[in-house]
């Protein structure tokens, strides 16, 4: 797809990511020099984030004064908060890599229309590659034309995931999911961006992607990408609300209905009403799902997959 034919959002979003980009790659020359905070244990936040966020924001703004937005680390500061079109905005999606000089980390910028996205860009600042999406119109790596895989088997499948790292973290439960994918599955990798992990699953490196704890500033660009690509995503019992239920598994439709029959005895649904404006569990849905979680059972069983017709008449699983 070439530049003259992009939609004009989706052509402001990519000048706001490279943007953003150029910014993290001047900063990623004198590490040493960062200021760094802490937003909570193993959770940071460099003034690098913050002043990519700004100009994003600020470019997004110029162009389209009177839309929403819903960023990392301001939330809903900025913009009109009762506007139908929401800009979804990570500025540096893997900010512990990045401290330490790990060359993976990106820009996530999605664009929702009532609820839905859009339009999608991932910008991977060190590698120059650009993923992007408009609903309806097909993924793409730079000038690439992005498919998933074709893999069908479970044993067959590389998958990506994310490890915990926050207080409150319930490490037991994810080793028991963690066990039960990996004996089921080829190999787990985790690099520690999940923007990158999901548009890895777009251009097919990955067969899928499954991580808790996601905000929607985490997987909102990545998610359009993967369906233009011809892949699935929801939540673990396969149901499309993933947005802001912090579980999202992703991956090709074969690979996806297996992976989704391991997850969904780990599942931990939160209620939309339980979530704060800024997309959080507010702090009673948090201990709900905590006690939830601690009841998961030690046994992996199988959830249901509903299964559908595609287009070529395949049985593919939701």
């Amino acid at each position: 797809m070439t530049q003259a034919s992009l939609h004009p959002m989706l052509n402001v979003a990519i000048k706001a990511a490279r943007a953003a980009g150029s910014i993290i790659n001047r900063a990623s020359l004198d590490l040493d020099i960062l200021k760094i905070n802490s937003k909570s244990p193993n959770d940071f936040v460099t003034e690098v984030d913050q002043a990519a966020e700004q100009l994003i924001i600020e470019t997004l703004l110029q162009a389209y004064p009177d839309h929403g937005i819903l960023a990392e680390e301001s939330g809903r500061e900025h913009g009109n908060k009762t506007s139908e079109f929401q800009w979804i905005i990570d500025p540096l999606d893997g900010t512990t890599n990045f401290i330490h000089g790990f060359p993976v980390y990106a820009v996530s910028i999605a664009l929702a229309h009532r609820g839905v996205v859009q339009q999608a860009v991932v910008y991977d600042p060190t590698r120059n590659d650009l993923f992007y999406a408009t609903k309806g119109r097909g993924a793409y790596l730079n000038d690439r034309r992005l498919r998933v895989s074709r893999r069908t088997r479970m044993s067959d499948a590389l998958i990506g995931t994310g490890f915990p790292f926050r207080r409150g973290d319930n490490f037991k439960r994810y080793l028991k999911m963690f066990e039960a994918v990996m004996q089921e599955c080829a190999g787990l990798r985790r690099p520690g961006a999940a923007a990158l992990d999901l548009c890895y699953v777009a251009a097919g490196y990955y067969d899928a992607f499954f991580e808790t704890g996601l905000h929607p500033w985490d997987v909102a660009a990545g998610s359009l990408i993967i369906a233009e690509a011809g892949g699935l995503v929801g939540n673990f019992t396969g149901e499309a609300d993933f947005l802001h239920q912090r579980e999202i598994v992703a991956g090709n439709p074969r690979i996806y209905g297996q992976l989704v029959q391991i997850l969904a005895p780990y599942t931990r649904v939160i209620k939309q009403e339980d979530l704060d404006e800024d997309g959080k569990p507010a702090d009673d849905a948090s201990a709900a799902v905590a006690k939830k979680v601690a009841a998961a059972p030690a046994e992996r069983k199988r959830g249901p997959v509903r299964i559908k017709k595609t287009d070529k008449g395949d049985d593919a699983p939701v």
